[in-house]
């Protein structure tokens, strides 16, 4: 955290920012037509991971002419950030907030767009509600599990036994659609495939997250995958122990030269874009915005020295077909005790998905 974050800060504790809550540099930016963003990060934009997929987006943003950008990074999901998102707004003339922490959306964000009406608030996961939530608030957040799902078309024809290994934090919705996605992938080239999973618990921890990655290899896998915010200690360990990885969120490509296949990222760019030219033209800013492949809101990160020739055909060919709307959850599928949980084709934005509470028939592994 810079300098001048803080001092931006305690001007706001100060109340010396007080006097603008007209918000005189907003007004301005409004009447020129100009787009200030300000970008909320919850850990480094150099992680190697969830932020610095969106600190990736950022750097696009900032070539846009026009477009105006403020990033603060390493801020708690506790009234910090709102005290950062305020001082976005009157001190720097935001007009467009991204919170793009989880924890950021309630309170915070809802509360800040109640206070600041003229001010649009964007938020990175499908949190938003229209029943009860500010209109000039909102939600984003594209479909990972597509390009997992490519991963694991990748991960099946790269790996010569057929076990890949996820590193996950928690065995919510989200998370149990990439592992399983992963495995729908790999069996789609690969039938006997398997993913064998273990949970660390949390978003962010180092050191049960290399221990899970030594575990999966010591158990035959020689692919490694993960759902953690910053993999950069998953491909690091599989690299060192002489195993292949596929990366997440964001490109983890330099961290394993030998080993690495491809990844799946965000391409937060597209939204960000599509936000600032919408702010720029005066017109309404979507609340719900989701898409994967098909809405470019998605990229598989270049292949690399782990990746077969026979790989990277397939995961090419899997990744236009998604484009085309191919939907991966399809036929009849059991979970992994035996229940079916799909009986028929599944649009890949299905609601029914969303609630995923299951893992695969094929997947070793438990989510209780």
């Amino acid at each position: 955290m810079s300098k001048f974050d803080l001092s931006r800060r305690s001007l706001l504790k100060a109340g010396l920012a007080g006097v603008a809550a007209s918000a005189l540099p907003y007004h301005i930016a409004r009447a020129q037509g100009a787009v200030t963003v300000g970008i909320v990060y919850v850990g480094p934009r150099d992680d190697f991971g969830w932020n610095q997929a969106h600190a990736v987006a950022a750097k696009a943003l900032k070539e846009v002419s026009g477009v105006t950008v403020i990033e603060e990074e390493n801020v708690p999901e506790t009234d910090a950030v709102a005290k950062s998102m305020e001082s976005m707004i009157n001190l720097d003339g935001a007009n467009l907030i991204l919170a793009t922490s989880f924890g950021y959306y309630n309170p915070f964000v809802v509360d800040m767009a109640k206070k600041y009406p003229k001010v649009e608030f964007r938020h990175a996961a499908p949190l938003w509600s229209k029943d009860k939530d500010p209109a000039n608030a909102g939600s984003y957040f594209p479909y990972l599990n597509q390009a997992h799902y490519v991963n694991g078309v990748a991960a099946g024809l790269s790996s010569a036994s057929g076990k890949i290994g996820f590193v996950a934090a928690k065995p919510i919705p989200s998370v149990l659609s990439n592992i399983n996605s992963v495995l729908l992938g790999a069996r789609s080239v690969k039938p006997d495939a398997t993913v064998r999973v273990i949970f660390t618990g949390d978003w962010s921890l180092p050191v049960r997250e290399a221990e899970a990655t030594n575990a999966l290899v010591d158990a035959g896998c020689d692919v490694i995958t993960c759902h953690v915010d910053s993999p950069k200690v998953v491909i690091e360990t599989a690299e060192a122990r002489g195993v292949k990885s596929l990366g997440h969120n964001a490109s983890q490509a330099p961290l394993a030269p030998k080993g690495f296949i491809t990844g799946a990222e965000y391409k937060w760019e597209t939204i960000y874009k599509s936000f600032a030219a919408d702010i720029a033209g005066a017109k309404t800013l979507p609340n719900f915005l989701v898409g994967g492949f098909d809405k470019d809101m998605l990229r598989s990160t270049p292949y690399g020295a782990g990746a077969t020739e026979e790989a990277k055909k397939a995961a090419d060919a899997a990744r236009a077909a998604l484009v085309k709307g191919e939907a991966i959850y399809k036929g009849t599928l059991k979970d992994n005790q035996g229940k079916v949980v799909v009986d028929k084709t599944y649009d890949n934005y299905d609601p029914y998905l969303d609630g995923m509470n299951w893992l695969l028939e094929g997947v070793q592994g438990s989510i209780t």
